[in-house]
């Protein structure tokens, strides 16, 4: 009888004992948004100075979010998107303008192993198309690069056989859409996008959308007052420009309204960026006075400088700016480290800055190294290595960027610092060290 009681009374105090620890509180899996605007450089939005373009939307995510000051793609749109997707230095795997190489394995890949409902919507053109490369008609590429469904402009379709904007020529889930007459290309992606979150709401998804927007031809939107003229929304013009951003920044706007309606805010990392520089033939008014020229395809500061923002209600410090160096190769670790995706055998060039999103440790990266072939029209090839002031080209032009940002004036080598000949020499280490691997990628036939 007393063993019974002993054992009672030790029961019961382990039960108050449980009883008075804390709940672990199960952590849902979060869905994660990727949207990137096609040709929209950092001076395009009013959260980073911009004085000509109406953009509440993005301006408010911002508010909410993080802010990074300093986020840089490549130059031009493939190299970008290529290497996004990938989180590599393009001497690893870019060899064609409009060609991602089918034996990649793309962050969609990733998040679909990890039993993540996987999205993409918007601007594909990586079959091949160009160059008519092998396999440049397969409707399945998105599907094999990891993405269970798609709505995409340029699949299998060439520029010349339709646009993406008035009367869309649009494929989704290997059919080509039809009675799209008085359609807008942007609506058809941000609808089905819209949808996918509503059907698969009680799983976690993975959604990549880079957008249309803002890329040329610079023509009337919906909400352009010419747009109610049928004969009108081909009309090319740079004035355009403007309507195109602000209807960039509604249709941001409306995605992020139908993920609060749908009770996913809390638990979905929403990031915005863009592909590279605006349009050369864009100038943006800045609320300091300056006019900034794009500069897409071109090596310095608004050739690859880029908007990054990133929302996550309740799992990040609202209102924060950061001036860390950030490359579009930090994207793909940062996004599998959020979602617990393990990438021990996969090879990328990036440094996750998910410690950074949640406030914890970071070491940021001292220097961005950047390999840019274009492939693509007159654009001359390069590769530098550049921190928050300074800029080494492989030819051994030197250039002090926080005060001559368009590069003008190449500094003179006999007449250096002391700190300057020191970051010189480190920068060129970098340079010599990427070049080996590059050449090793040649001589395997990696590339």
């Amino acid at each position: 009888m007393k063993s019974s009681f002993s054992f009672f009374i030790c029961s019961l105090c382990y039960l108050l004992v449980l009883s008075c620890q804390p709940s672990v509180k199960k952590v849902k899996t979060p869905n994660i948004i990727l949207i990137m605007a096609d040709d929209m450089g950092y001076e395009c939005l009013g959260c980073y100075g911009n004085a000509e373009y109406f953009t509440p939307n993005l301006d408010k995510m911002a508010e909410a979010g993080i802010r990074f000051n300093h986020c840089y793609a490549q130059p031009l749109c493939t190299p970008s998107r290529v290497k996004i997707m990938t989180g590599k230095h393009n001497f690893r795997n870019y060899t064609h303008f409009g060609y991602l190489n089918p034996e990649e394995k793309t962050f969609g890949n990733l998040f679909k192993e990890k039993g993540y409902k996987t999205l993409i919507v918007g601007k594909w053109q990586l079959n091949g198309l160009n160059r008519n490369n092998p396999g440049n008609q397969d409707k399945n590429r998105p599907h094999e690069l990891g993405f269970e469904e798609y709505c995409l402009w340029q699949l299998t379709k060439r520029r010349n056989e339709g646009e993406r904007y008035a009367n869309p020529l649009i494929e989704q889930n290997g059919m080509v859409l039809d009675k799209l007459e008085n359609r807008y290309g942007p609506d058809i992606f941000r609808d089905y996008l819209i949808d996918f979150m509503e059907r698969n709401r009680d799983s976690p998804f993975f959604i990549y959308y880079p957008m249309v927007l803002v890329h040329e031809p610079f023509v009337p939107t919906p909400d352009s007052e010419t747009w109610t003229d049928p004969a009108m929304r081909y009309t090319k013009d740079t004035s355009y420009y403007k309507d195109m951003m602000e209807y960039a920044d509604k249709i941001v706007g409306q995605i992020m309204e139908r993920t609060r309606k749908l009770g996913l805010l809390e638990n979905t990392l929403i990031l915005f960026t863009g592909d590279n520089g605006t349009d050369r033939s864009i100038l943006s008014r800045m609320e300091d006075g300056r006019n900034i020229q794009g500069g897409k395809g071109m090596t310095y500061e608004t050739g690859n400088h880029v908007p990054l923002i990133v929302n996550w209600k309740d799992h990040i410090l609202p209102g924060s700016v950061m001036d860390h160096l950030i490359d579009f190769n930090d994207i793909l670790p940062t996004l599998a480290e959020i979602a617990q995706i393990e990438l021990n055998h996969y090879q990328t060039d990036g440094r996750s800055f998910a410690s950074l999103l949640r406030g914890g440790r970071y070491t940021p990266n001292d220097y961005l190294y950047q390999y840019y072939h274009p492939r693509w029209g007159t654009f001359d090839s390069a590769e530098y290595v550049w921190n928050h002031d300074y800029k080494l080209y492989g030819d051994g032009k030197f250039y002090h960027i926080s005060s001559d940002p368009y590069e003008m004036n190449k500094l003179d080598l006999n007449s250096l610092t002391r700190e300057e000949n020191r970051l010189k020499l480190k920068f060129s280490e970098i340079l010599s060290e990427r070049k080996k691997e590059y050449i090793k990628n040649l001589s395997s036939g990696e590339n």
